[in-house]
């Protein structure tokens, strides 16, 4: 029997190599190899970016997405850049999964909420950090809404808009801002560290269908591949919150996470499993941010750089 403990590794791989001796080192170099792969915090740090944008949809199954020719330009994301194969939301109903995202916990699970949450979070993060953010939210009334409903607008897909570092801030509210804006930023050269978008509900597959949500995405978030501010340093990540009701594996389902720009790899389909939590760790790892919230310091970082 061979005792493949450290102590065995390091003795065997230092005596005469005879055929025995060789053997254990051989096994020596595939166990380490094997414990290299597994062990989520050894992957390669994301590099430094200037400009993430996070854009969430809604409550569709990873095989209801991948290859379907209602999402053409969803999935020519995913064939030409990193698609993530094991993904799975954390929970059912919309808010806790925008929560992990953004806090690192499922802060509450109730969709109609009307209180703030003082748990640390990415706005406090990017705060600390001296980066800036937009969430440019769609059909959101005004700048600072702080409303539940308004149109095809709720509060529940705009994460940013319950944390009380915003909502109790008459600074920090002011980048609540409508979608319109997402547009004149981009041209502008303005876009800010880290954008949040969410599409409303006719266009994020939650009213609406999967084919109006990938139209959606072709013609407001095209624009952003070829910006020149992208170009240079720039992360898109879009994921979906939820699976549909009744796949519950992992808690939310299995669902369809894409991840683009000029540093991600082409072509690649990430086999590594992954929850929303590392959404939140990818972002933050991205900006230098070590003082990651709550669950993230056990997050595995995206695998796709």
């Amino acid at each position: 029997m061979l005792h493949m403990s450290t102590s065995n590794c390091l003795i065997k791989t230092g005596e005469y190599m005879t055929k025995y001796n060789l053997l254990i080192a051989a096994l020596c170099l595939v166990i380490g190899a094997l414990f290299l792969a597994s062990t989520p915090f050894l992957f390669a740090a994301p590099p430094h970016s200037n400009h993430v944008v996070l854009v969430v949809e809604e409550n569709h199954s990873y095989a209801s997405v991948i290859n379907n020719p209602a999402m053409p330009y969803f999935n020519s994301l995913a064939r030409g850049y990193s698609l993530l194969t094991n993904y799975y939301a954390n929970t059912h109903y919309s808010i806790p999964n925008y929560m992990m995202m953004t806090t690192g916990q499922i802060a509450t699970r109730n969709d109609a909420y009307t209180g703030t949450i003082a748990v640390d979070n990415l706005a406090r993060e990017l705060l600390i950090s001296g980066k800036t953010w937009k969430s440019y939210a769609e059909s959101l009334p005004s700048v600072g809404f702080l409303g539940l409903y308004s149109g095809a607008y709720v509060k529940r897909h705009n994460p940013m808009a319950y944390f009380t570092d915003v909502a109790n801030s008459t600074v920090e509210r002011q980048y609540l801002v409508p979608f319109t804006e997402f547009s004149r930023d981009l041209s502008s050269g303005a876009l800010p560290n880290f954008s949040y978008i969410a599409p409303n509900l006719l266009h994020d597959a939650h009213n609406g269908s999967l084919g109006a949500a990938d139209s959606w995405l072709k013609q407001n978030i095209a624009p952003l591949m070829n910006n020149p501010q992208f170009q240079q340093d720039g992360i898109l990540i879009i994921v979906f919150d939820e699976s549909n009701f009744a796949d519950k594996i992992h808690g939310g389902g299995h669902i369809a996470a894409v991840v683009v720009g000029p540093a991600v790899k082409r072509g690649y389909r990430s086999t590594t499993f992954f929850q929303h939590q590392s959404v939140l760790r990818t972002i933050l790892d991205t900006f230098g941010n070590t003082n990651a919230p709550s669950l993230t310091s056990a997050a595995p970082v995206f695998d796709v750089f």
